[in-house]
């Protein structure tokens, strides 16, 4: 089980926001260069326990009033160590504009990203070096 924490700070308060793992280790152009969700068994879009799902899916982050998001998910799928089978290091995580519909809303766009809408922001998956109990 790989646990994935942070706080996001200055997206859009008050809502759901789609938060994914895509699949190109870049932040070029305003995180374009992320390209798709990280989905390395072809499946389609789907929630974070769903059993068809991308690897990168990890469903939907609350923002509070004042646009910060408190993160704190586990996954079952992906790995933080970069000498395993499904490792998300050197990936880009991407928070979305918009919620993620967890491929439920009945068209193609659904089934390929969650119609989460644009990207809000993104940064890079580094190697774990360290933990902390």
């Amino acid at each position: 089980m790989s646990k994935i924490e942070g706080i996001i700070l200055g997206v859009g308060a008050k809502k759901n926001h789609g938060f994914h793992i895509h699949a190109e280790g870049s932040l070029d152009n305003d995180c374009a260069g992320a390209g798709g969700h990280f989905n390395p068994d072809q499946k389609t879009h789907g929630a974070p326990d769903a059993e068809v799902r991308h690897l990168g899916d990890l469903g939907n982050v609350h923002a509070d009033l004042t646009g910060t998001v408190e993160l704190r998910i586990q996954d079952s799928m992906v790995s933080l160590f970069a000498d395993e089978e499904h490792s998300i290091i050197g990936k880009a995580l991407v928070i979305h504009e918009g919620e993620d519909d967890l491929g439920l809303g009945g068209d193609e766009g659904s089934l390929a990203t969650g119609n989460a809408g644009a990207r809000a922001g993104c940064c890079i998956i580094k190697e774990v070096t360290h933990f902390r109990n």
